[in-house]
């Protein structure tokens, strides 16, 4: 007899001998049992998992002599002729070759005759592969078959099945074998086959069947067939480990071996996505029961090495490199190109890579907490030693400037001062030398004549920073802010705060005056934007807080931080002057000129006017 492969010596029985699909296997004998067994069933899941084996099974539980509980006894005529194909109870149909309309005319056309048994079998394999049509042919007679007839479809892609054809059957779903299952079985087959392979056999062929017990058993019949040499190269674990410890010329020489020894750029690249899944599941805490028992503590190890960023990278890298594959002409240089960024984070940061410049940020500060050196480079050097400011000097220390008595700028207040002296009778003070005024912005309001003017004595100088635990002054602020903080803002932020100039520091509060309290109020939305980058230019914690500019906005005293500022400012405007004073006390505006027709009539010499009818 020829030699017969170990996955069809040891293909399921009885409904005892499926693995892994207790769930199925309980309905179904509990259905046979009772005689309760349905007219249609869904069989769905990966390969190898036991769909077509328990479609027999259950054919041969339907017609089986000596029935135990629900168990064909596997010994009577019907068990051993539906074992052998020979049965005429059971018709397989391999829809992915018959799947046209005539072929489904064929299997209705044949439904209504009888069989030597109780029940006629009908198992259409990989059911989704059917056309449209054909789905449709099948549609009645699945809905409503003879009595005597039980359909069994099965398939690996479910959700390309019709809806009406699902809505037909009673579905179950097939799983992935565990790892420990399927190494228990591979046990019992090598000691039942008597085979002479050695227990570092089971890990490799669980390894390569991924859950499933017919790729599992193909794979020990391969190992077999090999005197149970295992050829296993170590280009997957020489890949991770590249990756893990950031060599990449380590990772391009694991790539190199493995293409030398016959294997795909792709099946490589699929094979290692596959295990950086594993990794992926080991960081997040899931389930490792697909992972035999001694991969468990190396993907562990990786795990532990890569963390959850470096993982999630590896995946998406991997993944990408996979989808050029197909369109690059040498499949080898996306794998490659991936494989060195993965190992060496400095390769993706100068084009833009945000994750790998937040990986590399990450690991220098890891390094910098441990005091180890990062990879590359000497160690960080010690942070020097703040010294003391030194005290200004006279010449170069600001005045304090009085601090106002009111809201309005301080001419206004000495002109008031200066009405209010004149009521009394008092002398006003001597005058000090004329300073010539600021033009009102567009000229909108005149100058009330020979109103005298509080002139002050010196300029006003900026306010003194008070003193911080930063030692920030005024001017520090002034041109950290100018040179440091405004280019790194955004556009709109960069905008909105350039108007603004500081007014004064207190402690470790800058406060920053604007021109309105509107344009206040939207500054306060990026405050925080704002505090962060200036904290970071002065490497001192600075919160900020915003005012309203005592100053008319469309002065010339008012100017953006960084900008020459304009002359002190004279009061300008008529309420300023006629606050607090005597109406009585201004001249009389000249008169107007003279308008309407007298203005008509000097424009046109000679003309006469005449009266009209009113129309």
């Amino acid at each position: 007899m020829a030699y017969q492969s170990l996955y069809r010596r040891y293909r399921p029985r009885r409904f005892s001998d499926v693995r892994g699909q207790e769930h199925v296997v309980r309905a179904l004998r509990n259905a046979v049992r009772d005689n309760k067994v349905g007219h249609a069933y869904l069989f769905t899941g990966p390969r190898g998992t036991g769909k077509t084996s328990t479609a027999r099974i259950l054919a041969k539980a339907l017609n089986c002599e000596h029935l135990q509980d629900g168990e064909p006894d596997g010994t009577c005529e019907s068990c051993q002729a539906i074992d052998s194909g020979t049965s005429y109870d059971v018709q397989e149909l391999d829809a992915a070759s018959n799947n046209g309309v005539s072929d489904v005319r064929d299997l209705i056309g044949r439904v209504n005759l009888g069989s030597p048994g109780r029940t006629k079998v009908y198992i259409l394999d990989e059911v989704h592969m059917l056309t449209a049509q054909a789905s449709a042919a099948l549609l009645k007679t699945l809905e409503e078959p003879p009595a005597h007839v039980v359909f069994v479809l099965a398939t690996t892609d479910p959700q390309k099945v019709l809806p009406t054809i699902k809505s037909r059957t009673q579905q179950y779903d097939f799983h992935l074998l565990p790892a420990d299952e399927l190494a228990e079985h591979v046990a019992w087959v090598i000691h039942d086959a008597g085979l002479e392979l050695g227990p570092e056999v089971i890990d490799h062929v669980v390894r390569l069947g991924g859950g499933s017990a017919r790729d599992t058993l193909s794979a020990l019949d391969q190992v077999a067939a090999a005197g149970g040499v295992i050829d296993e190269a170590d280009s997957l674990s020489d890949l991770l480990d590249a990756i893990a410890a950031g060599d990449s010329g380590r990772a391009l020489v694991a790539v190199a071996d493995a293409i030398a020894s016959g294997r795909d750029p792709r099946v490589l690249g699929e094979t290692l996505l596959s295990r950086l899944r594993d990794v992926f599941l080991v960081r997040m805490g899931a389930s490792t029961d697909h992972l035999p028992p001694g991969d468990v503590e190396q993907v562990r190890a990786w795990a532990d090495q890569l963390g959850d960023r470096s993982t999630t990278r590896a995946l998406e890298a991997v993944g990408d490199a996979l989808l050029e594959m197909r369109q690059a002409p040498d499949p080898r240089i996306p794998l490659e190109v991936a494989l060195v960024k993965l190992a060496r984070v400095d390769a993706g940061a100068g084009s833009g890579d945000v994750a790998a410049l937040a990986e590399r940020v990450a690991r220098l500060e890891a390094a910098v907490a441990s005091g180890v050196a990062p990879s590359g480079g000497a160690a960080p050097p010690e942070s020097p030693t703040p010294t003391a400011a030194p005290a200004p000097t006279a010449a170069s220390a600001p005045t304090a400037a009085p601090a106002p008595t009111s809201g309005r700028p301080s001419g206004a207040a000495g002109a008031r001062a200066a009405l209010a002296a004149s009521r009394a009778g008092s002398a006003p003070p001597p005058p000090a030398p004329p300073v010539p005024p600021t033009p009102p912005a567009g000229g909108r309001r005149k100058q009330a004549p020979d109103v005298p003017k509080a002139i002050p004595s010196e300029p006003p100088a900026a306010p003194v920073a008070a003193s911080s635990g930063s030692g920030t002054d005024l001017a520090t602020l002034e041109r950290t802010w100018t040179a440091d903080v405004l280019p790194t803002l955004g556009g709109l932020t960069k905008a909105m705060f350039s108007v603004g100039r500081f007014v004064g520091v207190d402690g470790t509060t800058a406060v920053l005056a604007l021109p309105n309290d509107v344009h206040r109020q939207k500054c306060e939305q990026k405050r925080s934007e704002v505090e962060a980058a200036l904290s970071t230019a002065l490497s001192a914690t600075i919160s900020l807080r915003l005012v309203v500019d005592d100053n008319d906005p469309g002065s010339s005293a008012f100017s953006p931080v960084g900008s020459p500022a304009g002359p002190s400012r004279t009061p300008e405007r008529e309420d300023d002057v006629l606050d607090g004073g005597d109406v009585h006390d201004l001249e009389d505006a000249p008169d107007a000129p003279t308008g309407g027709i007298q203005a008509l009539t000097e424009a046109f010499p000679g003309a006469e006017l005449l009266e009209g009818d009113g129309r």
